[in-house]
């Protein structure tokens, strides 16, 4: 993780973007300022420099996260994390991208939040010890549990007709889905390649799964579908 330092101090306030130039966002509001309580006094005053749309500019975080809870997808992500992956993070913000339900963290709790680019404050996040913990959850739920891997026998994604709520599991970056998980999975989906490559990246991987789901069940303007 960056170590705070001077650089930290020249930086707008909350969550602004971690690389790049200083200078994203928008400034303080011009004119006399909006009402209501979803805006935040210090972001009017200050200027907003974090990584969010048009839409939440000035807005305050918890404003943000009500929100996007009001219209959040069917569809769950999960990753084991017994290797500490430092792809979970740029899963994660793939996720809030395609505005997941939750995503379930499985394993070690800790994780890499470098490639969340702080997206993981929006999402809801729930840890599970164990893939069999996650199952039960979710089976409460009536989520039904596909892993992704390009496993022998899995069958393509590509022809798959998903669930409206199903969570999509993805194993370590290497050795992919444990068996613990394939045992607890309802089946296993695979990418179709083309290359010499044996596989893809686990968070290209989940971004293609997760945009399947969103072609499937989501309108292009962001919205559910009946």
């Amino acid at each position: 993780m960056r170590e705070p330092g001077d650089d930290d101090e020249r930086r707008a306030p909350y969550d602004p973007m971690p690389h790049g130039p200083q200078e994203v966002g928008v400034g303080p509001w011009p004119g006399e300022w909006p009402t209501g309580e979803e805006y935040d006094v210090q972001l009017l005053a200050e200027g907003d420099r974090r990584n969010v749309v048009d839409r939440y500019r000035y807005w305050t975080m918890e404003a943000i996260i009500a929100d996007l809870d009001s219209r959040r997808h069917d569809f769950h992500v999960a990753i084991e994390n017994w290797q500490h992956d430092f792809n979970i993070g740029t899963i994660v913000r793939t996720a809030n991208a395609f505005l997941a339900a939750e995503v379930h963290i499985v394993g070690r709790r800790r994780w890499n939040r470098r490639g969340a680019m702080v997206t993981d404050r929006y999402q809801h996040i729930r840890h599970h010890q164990t893939v069999a913990e996650l199952a039960a959850d979710l089976g409460s739920k009536g989520v039904a549990l596909y892993g992704i891997d390009n496993l022998p026998g899995s069958r393509p994604l590509e022809t798959l007709a998903l669930p409206r709520r199903v969570c999509l599991l993805f194993g370590q970056e290497g050795p992919g889905l444990s068996e613990e998980a394939r045992s607890h999975c309802e089946g296993t989906f695979s990418i179709a390649q083309f290359g010499s490559t044996r596989s893809i990246n686990a968070s290209a991987a989940a971004a293609i799964a997760m945009h399947t789901w969103v072609v499937q069940h989501a309108s292009a303007g962001g919205h559910s579908t009946e």
